[in-house]
C-alpha cells in the first residue's frame, strides 16, 4: 500500500474538506446502526410492555435521524467527489509536467498512444480508488466497527464467536487481492496497447487508405481488443469468486450465532429483542465485510494504474540543470564541438570523436548519406541529448553548465516536417515568442514570405488550422515555421533538411525566406540538396558518425572525395 499512501499525500491541500467528508460519512453510517436498536426497543418495550411513550419516541427518532442522514449523505458524496476530482487533476498535471521534462530519448522508446494512456486510462482508473472506494471503505468500516461495539454491548460471548471467522476472511481477501492486482496491471497494459494502436492507425490514415489496408488495421485492432477482453474477464473471474467466498465464510459465522443465541434466549440469558438486534448487527457485520472485499478487489485493480503512474513520475530526468547551473548570457554565436562521441544505445556510437567549430554568423552545412549522423549533431547542440564523451561549447560556455531553458531560448530550429498546433495562424506563429504583439507576428510572416498566402486564407491570421496543419501545403507550413523562428530571433539557427520535402517552386520561395532568416546568425544546415549550401562558409561531410572531409564548396570539389561524388550524382545529368 506504499503507493496508495503516496496517492493520499495529494490530499494534503484538502485536509479540512476530507475531515468534514469523513465526519459526514461516519454520521451517515451511524444512522444505519440505529435501525437494529429500534427493532430491539420495539420488541422488548413497545410490544412486550405496551409502552406508547416509547413508540412515539421511536417514531419521531426515525424521522429526525433519517432527515439528518440525507444531509450527511449529500455532504459525503459532494466533498469526497470534489477531493477526488481535484487530486486526479493534480496527479494528471504532475504527470503532464513530467512528460514535458522527459528527454527525447524517452519518446524514442515509447509510442505516443502509450504515453497518452497514462494520462487518460490510468489516471481515470485512479479516480475509482479515491472517490467511490474511499466513500465505501469509510462507510462500511464505520458500520463494521459500530456493529462490533454494539454486539459486545449486547452479548460478549456471541461477539467472540462471531469474530473467529474474520481472520479467515482477511486471509481470503489477501490471497485474492494479489491475483487481482496482477490482472489489473495486465488490463492497464492492454488499454495502453489499444490506445497506441488507435493513435498510430488514425494518424497514419492516409497511408492505410493508399495501401487499402483498412481490413488489416481492423484485424489488428480486433486482436488487441480480444486480448483486453481476456484480461478483463480474468479479473472479473477473480473478483466474482472473492465475494461468494467471503459470503460463505460469513454464513458459517451467522449459523453459529443463530444456534448459540437461540440457546441463550431459551435459558433466559438475553431477551428476544436483544437477539434479534444482535442478529441484525451480525448481518450488518457480514454486509460490510462482503462490500469491503469487493472494494478491496476494485482497489487492487486501481492500484495497478497507480503503480504505473508513479513508475513514470519516478523516472530519472536525464537532461536537467546542474545544481549550480547559470543562465546562458546573450551570446555572439560561436559554437565548438570538442571530441564529441554519442550513442542512442549503449555500445553503439552514432558519432565518434567529432570536432568542429563555427564562428558567429557563419553558415555551417552537414552533408552525407542517410543515417550518417547529421541530425544527431543538430540534436546535441540544443541539448536534446547529452554527449557520451567530449563537450559542446557556445561562446566558451559548456552547454551542460548552463540552464537548459536559457540555452534553447537562443537556438531556433526549422525541422523537415513542420508540426503546427490546432489553433489560429496567429497563435501558431506567436509560439516562437508568446509576448509578441500582432504587429510583430505579421512582420515575421512578411519576412518569411508567408503574409501573402495567410491573407488569402478564409479568416486571414485568425484562420483555425486543422490538426498538425495538414490542410496547408508543405511550403506553407514551412514558411510558418520560418516565421515562428524569425519571431524568436535566435542567435543560433538549425535547419534540418527544411526544404527536402518540397517541390521546386515551393523550395525557391522557402529558400528565399531561409536566406533572410540566416543573415547575421550562426546557422547549421543539414541538406540533401547540395544546391542549398553552395554558399556555406564550411561544409562538413559526415559518414558513419565521423567527419570525412570539410571545406568550402569549391575546395571539396577539388578534393574529389565523398562530397564530389555526391555532387556529381545530383548534378551529373545537368552537366552532361
Amino acid at each position: 500500500m506504499k503507493n496508495y499512501k503516496r496517492l493520499l499525500q495529494y490530499m494534503r491541500p484538502y485536509l479540512k474538506r476530507l475531515a468534514l467528508a469523513i465526519v459526514c460519512i461516519i454520521l451517515a453510517a451511524g444512522a444505519n446502526l440505529y435501525v437494529p436498536w429500534i427493532i430491539k426497543d420495539m420488541i422488548d418495550k413497545v410490544l412486550a410492555d405496551k409502552d406508547m411513550m416509547m413508540l412515539n419516541f421511536i417514531s419521531v427518532g426515525i424521522v429526525v435521524v433519517f432527515f439528518f442522514r440525507g444531509i450527511f449523505y449529500y455532504g459525503q458524496s459532494y466533498l469526497v467527489s470534489f477531493i477526488g476530482q481535484r487530486v486526479i487533476i493534480d496527479v494528471r498535471e504532475v504527470l503532464f509536467r513530467k512528460f514535458q521534462r522527459m528527454p527525447l530519448a524517452y519518446f524514442d522508446r515509447h509510442q505516443t498512444g502509450e504515453t497518452m494512456s497514462y494520462l487518460t486510462n490510468d489516471v481515470s482508473a485512479m479516480q475509482a480508488a479515491l472517490v467511490d472506494n474511499l466513500i465505501e471503505m469509510v462507510t462500511e468500516g464505520s458500520i463494521l466497527i459500530g456493529s462490533i461495539v454494539l454486539m459486545f454491548y449486547l452479548d460478549w460471548k456471541l461477539s467472540l464467536l462471531t469474530l473467529i471467522v474474520i481472520p479467515m476472511v482477511g486471509q481470503a481477501m489477501k490471497i485474492f487481492g494479489r491475483k487481482i492486482k496482477v490482472t489489473g496491471t495486465i488490463i492497464q497494459e492492454r488499454l495502453a496497447d489499444i490506445t497506441a494502436l488507435l493513435q498510430e492507425s488514425i494518424s497514419s490514415v492516409r497511408v492505410v487508405k493508399s495501401f487499402v489496408r483498412e481490413d488489416y488495421e481492423i484485424e489488428r485492432f480486433c486482436k488487441q481488443n480480444e486480448l483486453n477482453f481476456q484480461a478483463a474477464m480474468k479479473n472479473v473471474q477473480l473478483t466474482s469468486l472473492l465475494t461468494p467466498t467471503v459470503e460463505f465464510l460469513a454464513a458459517i459465522a451467522v449459523t453459529f450465532i443463530v444456534w448459540f443465541g437461540g440457546y441463550e434466549v431459551v435459558n433466559g440469558e438475553i431477551t428476544a429483542g436483544s437477539l434479534v438486534a444482535f442478529l441484525t448487527y451480525a448481518v450488518n457485520l457480514a454486509n460490510p465485510v462482503k462490500r469491503l472485499s469487493r472494494v478491496y478487489g476494485t482497489l487492487q485493480k486501481a492500484m495497478a494504474a497507480v503503480d504505473r503512474v508513479f513508475a513514470v513520475i519516478d523516472l530519472d530526468e536525464t537532461i536537467t540543470d546542474k545544481p549550480n547551473a547559470k543562465p546562458l548570457p546573450q551570446i555572439e554565436g560561436n559554437v565548438t564541438l570538442k571530441d564529441v562521441s554519442f550513442g542512442y544505445k549503449e555500445g553503439q556510437l552514432a558519432l565518434s570523436h567529432l570536432s568542429l567549430s563555427a564562428k558567429a554568423g557563419e553558415m555551417i552545412a552537414f552533408v552525407g548519406p542517410s543515417g550518417a549522423g547529421k541530425s544527431t549533431v543538430a540534436n546535441l547542440i540544443p541539448r536534446f541529448y547529452d554527449v557520451t564523451e567530449g563537450a559542446i561549447y557556445i561562446d566558451e560556455h559548456d552547454i551542460r553548465d548552463v540552464t537548459v531553458a536559457s540555452l534553447r531560448e537562443q537556438i531556433g530550429i526549422v525541422p523537415q516536417e513542420t508540426l503546427l498546433f490546432s489553433a489560429s495562424v496567429m497563435e501558431n506563429i506567436r509560439y516562437g515568442r508568446l509576448d509578441a504583439t500582432d504587429e510583430e507576428v505579421i512582420e515575421a510572416a512578411k519576412a518569411a514570405n508567408a503574409d501573402g498566402f495567410i491573407r488569402e486564407l478564409p479568416d486571414g491570421y485568425a484562420t483555425q488550422i486543422g490538426e498538425r496543419g495538414l490542410n496547408l501545403s508543405g511550403g506553407q507550413r514551412q514558411r510558418m515555421a520560418i516565421a515562428r523562428a524569425i519571431l524568436k530571433n535566435p542567435r543560433i539557427l538549425i535547419l534540418d533538411e527544411a526544404t527536402s520535402a518540397l517541390d521546386t517552386e515551393s523550395e525557391k520561395i522557402v529558400q528565399a525566406a531561409l536566406d533572410k532568416l540566416m543573415v547575421g546568425r550562426t546557422s547549421f544546415v543539414i541538406a540533401h540538396r547540395l544546391s542549398t549550401i553552395f554558399e556555406a562558409d564550411q561544409i562538413y561531410v559526415i559518414d558513419n558518425g565521423e567527419i570525412h572531409e570539410h571545406g568550402t564548396h569549391e575546395e571539396l570539389l577539388k578534393k574529389g572525395g565523398l562530397y564530389s561524388n555526391l555532387y556529381h550524382i545530383q548534378f551529373g545529368k545537368v552537366e552532361g
